[in-house]
Order: structure tokens, then sequence, then C-alpha cells
């Protein structure tokens, strides 16, 4: 693996892989893969042998890790970081502030097929009818090794445990794993735990965060922010 040392500031007079939609302050590491037409804001990196495909657009401050691979037409807001080895397939639109940990694969079809009934020909690998969206809300983080299924929500701040296989949606600031994840209680924007869950037990309190000091109010599993930084 190259020594992230090599990244180099992209000069779209003279590399091949970029193009007037890339912020001269950008860095794309010589084994990395930028196609046309992709929309990257200032002060990004995409590491090595990284693969970003045609109409993608990547915001200002993200990190690409080496060996992820973004499929095209997928939109990523500011300061994403994206690990190493994850797979963003079409559909998937992530928005500011989430972090994707490493090996994290997302899906975009239920009952994927690669040929038609008879076998004699592939399936188009254009979206169609089968093509489910998926979004990652502002804040949230998916922990290494989750794969993520299609047609739901990731919510605001939310987590999912490393290694989780997520086929439902998960609501705003709750902490989601297992295999189908679950959610077991839920976090504060710092990330830090705030309350667990607990079955037959319906809550309806105020919550302080012990490690940054916002304020929640929970009642049942609905989140809602008292006093949100400005």
């Amino acid at each position: 693996m190259s020594d992230r040392s090599e990244a180099v500031s992209v000069d779209a007079a003279d590399s091949p892989k970029v193009n007037a939609l890339i912020h001269e302050t950008v860095r794309v590491h010589p084994t990395a893969i930028v196609e046309d037409n992709v929309a990257i804001g200032a002060g990004s990196s995409v590491w090595d042998n990284a693969h970003v495909r045609h109409d993608v657009s990547l915001g200002e401050q993200c990190i690409v890790g080496g060996k992820s691979y973004i499929a095209y037409g997928v939109q990523i807001g500011h300061r994403v970081k994206i690990n190493a080895s994850v797979y963003i397939c079409n559909a998937v639109t992530i928005e500011d502030g989430v972090m994707v940990s490493a090996a994290t694969v997302f899906t975009n079809d239920r009952f994927p097929r690669a040929a038609t009934t008879d076998l004699k020909q592939p399936y188009p690998s254009a979206p169609d009818e089968h093509t489910l969206p998926t979004l990652v809300k502002e804040g949230a983080t998916i922990g290494a090794h989750c794969t993520i299924g299609n047609d739901l929500s990731i919510g605001r701040f939310a987590m999912v445990g490393m290694a989780s296989l997520v086929t439902r949606s998960v609501p705003d600031f709750h902490l989601s794993m297992g295999h189908p994840a679950r959610s077991v209680g839920c976090v504060c924007r710092c990330g830090q735990p705030l309350v667990k869950f607990v079955e037959g037990e319906t809550l309806d309190a105020d919550v302080t965060c012990d490690a940054c000091g916002l304020d929640y109010h929970i009642e049942g599993q609905t989140v809602t922010e008292l006093n949100p930084p400005s």
C-alpha cells in the first residue's frame, strides 16, 4: 500500500484524472481513479486505489479511504469520512458529517439476479424499477463491516454498531446493532450513549449528556434535542 505522503494536490492542467468540477485544493492519490463529471469540494482527499465513478458529487473536506468504491450518481455532503474498502452503490445519498467505517457495503436491490430467467442475457447495470434508495442523514456513524439494506434511511446522529445488518430505517439518535439491527438505546450528537432501551419500559425523561452537556427529551423511543449547538 502506498504511503499517504505520496498523495498529490490535483492540477486540472496536467492530470488526466480531474476536470473543472474538482477544486484545486483536492488531493487525489496517484493510484486512485476519478472519472469524468465528478464534483469534489475544497480540501477533500481521495486515497490509494479508490475509484470514484462519473456523476458523483463529493462535498468539502471529505475523505475517501483507500480501495473504496463510489458508484455513479452518488451524492455525498461535506465533511464525510469514508474509511478504507467501503462500497457505496448507486442510489445512495449521504448528508453532511457522516462517518462510514471500513469495509461497509451498501446495497440497492432486494432481489438481485445477474441474468434473465432463461440465463441468455445479462441484466443491465443501469438503475431501473428495482433500484431502491438509501439515505444516510447528517451526523450519523456506520460502524466497520456493516451491510446496509435499501429503501431505508439512517437517522440524524444515529449510530450503527460494527458488523450490523441494517434491514429497516434507524431513527434519529438511535444506537442500532445486530443481525438484523435493532435499536438498543440512543446516543448524543457527540457519540456518547444517553440511555439504554429496556423492553416493556416506556421512557419520558429529560437527559443530559455526561460528556458534552447537551440536553435531550426522550419520550418512548423518540429523541428531541433541547439545546442543539447553533
